[in-house]
């Protein structure tokens, strides 16, 4: 069986403080430019917001549309109904 040797190389193995100036120096970069983008509360706000819509959306959708019924109604005890059947013909011998 073949063993792997980690290089050394990439950023995955850099030191967490260089990853940071590099990370850095391309957000810098990146402003400089005009391609970064910065949300405003306004737009934050929206995200959120659609965030919230999608996941109740998903939730609703996860709830069979049966259970809303199942919930409001009881199940029938079937041991109920016997006992009632056998006083109800009072003919019947047990």
């Amino acid at each position: 069986m073949a063993t792997t040797t980690r290089s050394g190389r990439g950023f995955a193995s850099m030191d967490p403080q260089r990853q940071r100036e590099i990370s850095a120096q391309g957000g810098r970069a990146a402003h400089r430019s005009g391609n970064a983008h910065e949300f405003d509360s306004r737009e934050a706000a929206l995200a959120g917001a659609k965030s919230r819509s999608r996941r109740q959306q998903q939730q609703q959708a996860a709830i069979p549309a049966d259970a809303e019924n199942q919930t409001a109604t009881k199940p029938q005890q079937q041991g109920n109904d016997v006992q009632q059947a056998d006083t109800k013909n009072p003919s019947r011998e047990h």
